[in-house]
């Protein structure tokens, strides 16, 4: 056998597991889908399927809603041409006359709809997206475990195959993802789109090694979910522990933490770090130009993605408070730390509030991130990029509500999933049962989550994350 063909076979025995996963639980989640799988179809119709209308959109050569009607009133942006702001409030719909003026868009991202445009060209309005989102949504934990594997084989993880495998089990069914993933309306496709991006990101970005790819997965991380641009942080850290030699300025543990990062930069060999900055900026760069000349041609403002414009019951508080504000900082955190499903005395006897359960109530493994039993560069860079996207993600307008548990965590959930993974905590007994119980509370909430409304609470204002006395 030649080198080439050792070399081709090399290669497949590393693809097989990797390939494994995906189909796996690729073909799960489009089991639990259920009746989704076949939306549109007869008596199933399309449910807050804007990724498919704005691809519809490009395709006719345009940003605006085709017809500029929106085909629902769920979270569709209405921009008004004449006063250069939001549509008057509570309306979703404008006589002929005044089509000019009213200008209806998706302001959500638009990567998604980029990513399903082949599909919605040959079938149209009829496009089965949830079903594309469940197909896609395999490719997440397939990239976790490659993920792991590499943080294994450049030996910065002592976990074995067995372990990289419950992780990823872990992720891919012990976490809000698997929800997530079977929803298949637009709040949710947007994240099963960025979470493989941000996995390619992060294993790119490890030692800056690729600092270009990197750079153009967060950006088109971006364009899927914005907040996630705050990530960079970590190729940040990353780039400068990679220019520190053996001979770099040394670190004295017995400083305090403020002399000792000092320390640790005055080790940066700053002029090695202007190629990896500028191969990590330049994807990024170029894909803001671009979100910037569509934010332009739509709303008149460069850095307006049109969230602002929402047609929607609660624009009060944003045109008060803006859309990211300390404001929402208390509500936000109660939320992530604090919701509890609700025991009832009757039936069904379990309820959850539309603002979803706590992430260590989904995850509890999670909670090892937080205290590992040795720490690393790489570690530190993943706990801190993954902290300023948390935060930011709390000072948000919104919960996440409606949702079976906190989803926005998904923007940051391959560093909170690595970091356990890297911190040396053995997987005992007691690691396995929480395994057991994160697949099955998120496998109830695949299950029940926009289904069974009975274990779900009513109310529609967004102000009960408790269970009323």
């Amino acid at each position: 056998m030649g080198t080439y063909s050792r070399a081709a076979l090399s290669r497949l025995r590393r693809a097989w597991l990797p390939v494994a996963i995906y189909v796996f639980c690729a073909v799960v989640y489009v089991a639990f889908l259920g009746d989704r799988a076949s939306r549109p179809g007869p008596g199933n119709p399309a449910v807050d399927n804007h990724f498919v209308h704005l691809a519809q959109s490009y395709l006719d050569g345009q940003l605006g809603v085709v017809g500029n009607r929106p085909p629902g009133s769920n979270d569709w942006a209405c921009y008004d041409t004449v006063e250069h702001g939001p549509c008057p409030a509570n309306r979703h719909q404008f006589p002929e006359s005044e089509s000019e003026r009213y200008r209806w868009y998706v302001s959500f991202p638009p990567l998604p709809a980029v990513v399903i445009l082949p599909v919605v060209a040959v079938m149209g309005s009829s496009t089965p997206d949830a079903l594309l989102w469940a197909l896609l949504g395999g490719l997440g934990p397939a990239l976790f475990f490659v993920l792991l594997r590499y943080l294994k084989e450049s030996e910065r993880s002592i976990r074995t195959t067995k372990e990289n495998l419950a992780l990823t089990a872990l992720f891919a069914f012990g976490s809000v993802y698997f929800f997530t993933v079977v929803q298949g309306t637009v709040w949710f496709s947007a994240h099963v789109v960025a979470v493989p991006l941000l996995m390619l990101y992060v294993l790119w970005g490890i030692g800056a090694r690729r600092p270009f790819l990197s750079g153009l997965m967060l950006g088109l991380a971006f364009m899927t979910r914005a907040t996630t641009a705050f990530l960079f942080v970590f190729f940040i850290i990353e780039a400068m522990a990679a220019t520190r030699g053996e001979d770099a300025f040394p670190i004295d543990p017995t400083k305090g933490l403020l002399r000792r990062i000092h320390q640790w930069l005055a080790g940066v060999e700053w002029r090695a770090l202007i190629k990896p900055f500028a191969l990590f900026a330049a994807p990024i760069l170029v894909i803001g130009g671009i979100a910037m000349v569509m934010n332009e041609a739509r709303f008149e403002d460069p850095f307006e993605f049109g969230h602002r414009y929402l047609q929607i019951r609660w624009r009060p508080r944003i045109e008060r408070w803006g859309l990211f504000n300390y404001h929402y900082f208390g509500k936000n955190l109660a939320v992530f730390l604090a919701a509890l499903p609700w025991l009832t005395a009757n039936e069904p006897f379990l309820k959850v509030s539309r603002h979803g359960l706590a992430l260590w109530v989904t995850t509890p493994q999670l909670l090892l991130s937080l205290f590992p039993k040795k720490t690393s560069t790489t570690m530190v860079a993943m706990f801190v990029s993954a902290g300023v996207v948390a935060l930011l993600n709390l000072t948000y307008q919104n919960s996440g509500w409606v949702q079976f548990g906190y989803r926005f965590s998904l923007d940051y959930a391959v560093m909170l999933f690595a970091l356990v993974a890297l911190g040396r905590r053995r997987f005992g007994a007691g690691f396995y049962l929480l395994l057991v119980w994160a697949i099955a509370i998120n496998t109830f909430g695949a299950v029940t989550f926009d289904r069974a409304g009975m274990f779900y609470d009513g109310d529609a204002t967004q102000n009960v994350i408790f269970q009323p006395d």
